[in-house]
């Protein structure tokens, strides 16, 4: 909705009071002056403020308008509706001001928005609020019967708190033959009385006179206060004591004790008798003497009665009188100076303070304060500052006023709160400081986006998982604080239209964990990559994003397939030939198979399981090659099957197995197929292997080898009593030997026989009788045909 624009009369006045406001801001000098009655009682009205500054209540109120008065202590108060000044309590002038005409109280009138300040003062204005009073009931005057008419004798004043009009302004006396009373006006303007001879006194004739005193304010009506005069008619004395100095001058430390010693006057009378006793006592003192000196009647010592103080009062000023026994007396002047010492410590009184500031703003009010110290001198100026390297500086405005402002725009995440020590130190000695410490909050602004703790995150998942599987978790911080720093997550649209991201994962809004919504499988899809965001939840929300890839980790889930020979029974078609002629490493055949699988779970071992004849084929574990373990000879038998099993590496493994038909033939026309030289070496290097196995083996047998000794001889025994006897069979387990087919690890079958020694010809003859248990054993590499060739060249023996 458009607002409508503001009329041209009140426009050219919003412009005129402002320009005034600039004005008087420019000059500083303006100083809004109101006076009331004291006694007035609290919500009085003073003055329209609002009026007298030009301005409009409602702009009074925008700007945040605010009246300070110095001191701690607020004596107005403004009434924001209706632009009025009004006391705030009842005030006493007296007791605001005591003696001091006229009694002034100072404020300053402040705005924000700009700031702006106004100097003001406010006159409290005396009522006939106390009547005159003497110190003493009974006034004791000497007079020598000597006495010329015409003599006037000073009286004691009467005290009055009031000021001006309303002190006291005459004095009378009860009707009598003797005197008549004069008032005379005293060098600081107040009223003394004197009583003047009208006729000689005649101490013969009546000794003692009683005359009544009556002292008159000027208010309206006026106010008495009343003191006997008592007139004491003495002889002649004819010697008035006589002082040593007219005036005298004395200088009093604030920081004196009570007690201390001012001064001592000193006064002389050439009498005799109780004519020349003296006696000393303040002459017409104020009341404000009599509080803080106090005199030695006998000697004239001016002693403090309490403490000074030069922010109250800088200087005092007394008369002495010194009295003889015979009526006569003679005066003498005393002043004396306070000397200021640095005893108060500066003063701070805050008018506006503002503790939470937010970041990211231009210059900033934080607080406005008052400095003040009542020393003089050195020991009232004053130095103001706050602690280096704060983004904060003072600035000085008028009558000790100073603004505390930012220099700088705040960063909370930089540093979120403040503690300012604002520090006010006089030039005096020793030097007096003042500290007041504030502190200010940092509010926050949604001006930091969410950072992920990495850049791109990499998950790792097992295929075949269940659905609902926690992959991981991605984390993002915000430096902000409060909503600013709420962060939630979500999943980005993905780049690769595709990929059905919706259907693969999910993600935890609030705590960024991720899910899988299915199960994975690797052959189908190995990794993909998305984006996941973060946003926290200011105003306007700010966001960031991070790449997730999931990697899709293999399990063994696919045996070994074998695509040569194709076996659909599980065993070849058709046998392979080989010609007997065929001498060791001959190539009989190659399996291949393949794995679903990838990585370790892909790689495949061959390994010879079973055979007609072990010791006679092997299979090469990396290639599927199965070749011929030595020559062929024409006692081999013609038919043989071979069982290769194919395992894969997995855990646990998987494996398939498949079955080789050999067929030994003579006169075969296909051409020798030689070793190979990289199988060679291959078989090389498995010999060496072989040879480190049994090297390491054999250190670790000579422990054992009293134990086999022991055995040994044992079988030996059974053995010569077997010749003796005919045939046995061996007792107990036939540990059988270990014959390796493959050296691949696979567990190979052997056979236990009976055997029996013949005897009769030059060379014995083992004969293998009936087989008794099959045992499937452990093999070594290349071991079985090694020992087999081994026991016929050591015993003669042939396997029949």
């Amino acid at each position: 909705m458009e607002t409508p624009p503001l009329p041209r009369a009140l426009l050219k006045r919003q412009v005129t009071v402002i320009l005034i406001l600039l004005l008087r801001w420019e000059a500083g000098s303006t100083i809004l002056k109101y006076s009331t009655l004291e006694e007035r009682e609290g919500g009085s009205f003073v003055a329209n403020l609002a009026k007298d500054l030009g301005l409009d209540l409602g702009e009074l109120a925008a700007r945040g308008a605010q009246v300070i008065s110095e001191g701690n202590k607020q004596y107005l108060q403004l009434q924001q509706k209706s632009g009025s000044l009004l006391l705030k309590e009842k005030l006493d002038r007296e007791e605001l001001c005591g003696d001091t005409d006229p009694c002034v109280l100072r404020f300053q009138v402040f705005l924000k928005n700009p700031v702006q300040f106004f100097q003001g003062e406010l006159q409290l204005q005396d009522i006939n609020d106390h009547a005159p009073a003497f110190l003493e009931t009974e006034i004791l005057l000497k007079i020598s019967e000597n006495s010329h008419p015409g003599t006037a004798f000073p009286l004691k004043i009467a005290q009055d708190l009031d000021v001006g009009s309303n002190t006291v302004q005459n004095y009378t006396i009860s009707t009598n033959s003797h005197f008549h009373l004069f008032t005379r006006a005293h060098s600081d303007g107040r009223k003394y009385p004197e009583l003047v001879l009208d006729k000689a006194l005649d101490h013969e004739e009546q000794p003692e006179l009683r005359l009544s005193l009556t002292a008159l304010d000027g208010g309206s009506p006026p106010r008495t206060g009343m003191s006997q005069v008592v007139i004491l008619v003495l002889d002649i004395n004819d010697n008035a004591p006589k002082f040593a100095q007219l005036f005298y001058e004395a200088r009093v430390p604030e920081n004196s004790s009570v007690g201390s010693l001012v001064i001592m006057v000193s006064a002389r009378d050439p009498d005799a008798g109780t004519h020349g006793e003296l006696s000393y006592s303040f002459f017409h003192p104020s009341h404000q003497v009599l509080q803080v000196f106090e005199i030695n009647e006998r000697v004239g010592e001016i002693r403090l009665k309490k403490h000074v103080d030069f922010e109250e009062t800088k200087s005092y000023q007394m008369e002495i009188e010194a009295s003889d026994g015979g009526g006569l007396s003679g005066k003498c002047t005393v002043a004396v100076e306070v000397v200021d010492v640095n005893d108060n410590a500066p003063e701070l009184t805050m008018s506006l303070l503002i503790n939470n500031i937010q970041e990211n703003s231009p210059e900033t009010v934080v607080a406005i304060f008052r400095i003040s110290d009542p020393d003089s001198g050195d020991n009232g100026k004053m130095l103001c500052s706050i602690q280096d390297h704060l983004p904060f500086r003072l600035k000085p405005t008028t009558d000790h006023f100073y603004t505390l402002v930012t220099e700088r725009p705040l960063d909370r995440e930089e540093r979120a709160e403040y503690n300012i020590t604002i520090t006010v130190t006089d030039l005096g000695s020793p030097r007096l400081k003042t500290e007041h410490t504030i502190r200010v909050l940092v509010s926050d602004v949604n001006d930091n986006a969410p950072i992920f703790t990495q850049t791109f995150y990499t998950l790792l998942i097992h295929e075949n998982n269940s659905p609902g599987l926690h992959l991981g978790t991605v984390s993002a911080t915000d430096r902000d604080a409060g909503a600013n720093a709420q962060v939630t997550y979500s999943l980005l649209p993905p780049r690769d239209p595709h990929l059905a991201l919706a259907s693969l994962v999910s993600i935890h809004a609030e705590r960024g964990h991720l899910f899988a919504l299915r199960a994975l499988d690797f052959e189908a899809l190995r990794a993909f990559e998305f984006r996941v965001g973060a946003a926290d939840a200011g105003s306007p929300a700010l966001s960031s994003e991070t790449l997730v890839r999931v990697v899709v980790v293999d399990d063994n889930d696919h045996a070994p397939l074998v695509l040569y020979p194709p076996a659909p029974n599980g065993s070849a078609p058709c046998p392979e030939l080989v010609p007997r002629a065929a001498e060791e490493g001959y190539l009989v055949s190659k399996v291949v198979a393949v794995d679903g699988d990838a990585g370790q779970n892909a790689w495949l071992s061959y390994q010879l399981l079973k055979a007609t004849e072990p010791g006679l084929f092997r299979v090469w574990a990396h290639n599927g090659e199965v070749r011929t373990a030595r020559p062929l000879g024409e006692r081999d038998a013609a038919q043989h099957r071979l069982v290769v099993l194919v395992q894969d590496h997995g855990e646990p493994a998987l494996s398939a197995s498949v079955t080789l038909h050999v067929l030994l033939v003579d006169g075969f026309s296909q051409p020798y197929l030689p070793r190979p030289e990289g199988a060679r070496d291959e078989a090389q290097a498995d010999w060496l292997t072989v040879y480190l196995v049994i090297a390491l083996a054999s250190v670790s047998s000579l422990f054992l080898c009293s134990v086999l000794l022991f055995v040994g001889l044992r079988l030996c025994r059974r053995r010569r009593a077997a010749w003796e006897g005919g045939c046995s069979v061996p007792e107990g387990h036939f540990p059988g030997h270990f014959v390796g087919v493959s050296g691949t690890g696979t567990l190979s079958q052997s056979y236990q026989y009976e055997v029996c020694l013949t005897g009769g010809s030059e060379a014995s003859e083992f004969k293998f009788l009936n087989p008794i248990v099959p045992n499937i054993q452990a093999p070594g590499p290349e071991r079985n045909s090694e020992e087999s060739s081994n026991l016929r060249n050591s015993f003669g023996f042939n396997i029949q």
